[in-house]
């Protein structure tokens, strides 16, 4: 696992499982000149939800980090709901995806998509 911490100018953190797997995805689709962005929408049973993609924009205000040499923007709107957040990727007998450990999140639903 990643030793890296969140700071204000990088919010997230992805662990090595979570680097490894953005950096296969963006490889498979030949992405360049791409990053993560991750964020929070209205939505979902618990009243937000997160949103992960690959994005070639850099809004106005955007937290731009590179974490563990992967690209990550965040809007200024979802940075302080995902300072701290850690993303991981998870691969196991249940099934595959990332996981998302929000510190900030009051609850959270079963499926883990969305949050308050």
């Amino acid at each position: 696992m990643s030793e890296t911490t969140a700071t204000d100018s990088q919010p997230i953190i992805l662990t090595d499982s979570a680097v490894n797997k953005v950096k296969e995805l963006m490889a498979k689709e030949e992405l360049e000149n791409v990053a993560l962005r991750v964020a929070v929408q209205p939505g979902g049973c618990s009243g937000m939800r997160y949103a992960l993609f690959f994005d070639d924009r850099e809004l106005p205000g955007d937290v731009v980090a590179e974490v563990n040499e992967v690209p990550v923007r965040v809007d200024p709107m979802s940075a302080p709901h995902l300072q701290g957040t850690q993303i991981d990727w998870v691969d196991s007998l249940m099934g595959a995806g990332f996981s998302i450990d929000n510190p900030n999140a009051q609850s959270s639903c079963a499926c883990g998509d969305s949050f308050s």
